[in-house]
């Protein structure tokens, strides 16, 4: 394997943020579309999966600038991250800490199972797996075991997607067979660490916090790093701003999105010293 994108989770701002940044990188000659192994979570999972299956990086940054109609408005703030370390945050058993958010994302009331896979599935320019390999990643709600979807996996790009944004609480838990899946940020908000073998890796994280037992990005990238070139690139203050305080706003995509091609001006050469 030879350079891997890793996409973190963070809503719908994360998606815009991130194809924001994909393009003004792009701009200016970083071609991260070229990845031999793209690595999605949650939102990167959106990201990875339209980008894989060829979809125009600067058409996908316009669309985000887009007026959001008919995307339906949701909130993850301050109680909705409360309610997640509450559940997950009172053991130093990761697994166990990961099934306790899955029981919580399964008792919780939200829209059908049959609405939200509408959704995704009008995110994805193609209903087939990619011939790049794609990580999409996801969490048993009952188990608590970590779980990776690919090509290979026998569950459908539609599935692996909708499971790996099933945020707990907001969005249903995805079905898929006998079991039901939550976000695979519920692990870890990027899950850098699946991009092991690669010689060049660039992460862009929406979000970087992690609580209770998750692993920390920061040690994800030190491991990488005893063999590989890493980057880590997350929102600047600009972005931060644009973005605000609820990630699934999809009033703040548009500026998201700017806020991601700006900042490509400050991390372009750090970015391109990496992928080369």
């Amino acid at each position: 394997m030879s350079r891997a994108l890793v996409l973190g989770g963070g809503g719908v701002t994360g998606v815009a943020w991130e194809w924001g940044l994909l393009a003004g990188l792009a701009e200016r000659g970083v071609a991260l579309a070229d990845a031999d192994l793209v690595v999605g979570t949650s939102a990167g999972s959106v990201v990875g999966a339209q980008l894989c299956s060829g979809r125009s990086v600067v058409e996908s940054y316009q669309a985000q600038l887009a007026p959001a109609r008919g995307e339906v408005v949701t909130r993850f703030g301050l109680a909705a991250a409360a309610r997640l370390v509450w559940a997950g945050g009172r053991t130093r058993d990761a697994v166990r800490a990961r099934a306790r958010v899955g029981a919580m994302a399964v008792a919780a009331r939200t829209p059908s199972e049959e609405s939200r896979r509408a959704v995704i599935e009008a995110r994805l320019p193609a209903r087939e797996w990619p011939a790049r390999r794609l990580l999409v990643t996801a969490v048993d709600a009952a188990s608590g075991e970590f779980v990776v979807f690919d090509a290979g996996s026998g569950v459908s790009l539609v599935d692996a997607v909708g499971a790996s944004c099933a945020v707990p609480g907001v969005w249903p838990p995805v079905t898929i067979g006998a079991g039901r899946y939550v976000d695979g940020g519920v692990r870890s908000a990027v899950n850098a660490d699946l991009a092991e073998g690669a010689r060049a890796v660039v992460v862009l994280a929406p979000m970087t916090s992690a609580f209770g037992p998750m692993p920390r990005l920061s040690a994800q990238v030190a491991a990488l790093r005893e063999s590989a070139r890493v980057v880590v690139v997350s929102p600047d203050r600009a972005a931060r701003a644009a973005i605000g305080r609820n990630v699934l706003d999809p009033a703040r995509r548009a500026g998201a999105a700017r806020a991601g091609w700006a900042q490509a001006a400050s991390v372009v050469d750090e970015v391109a010293a990496v992928w080369g």
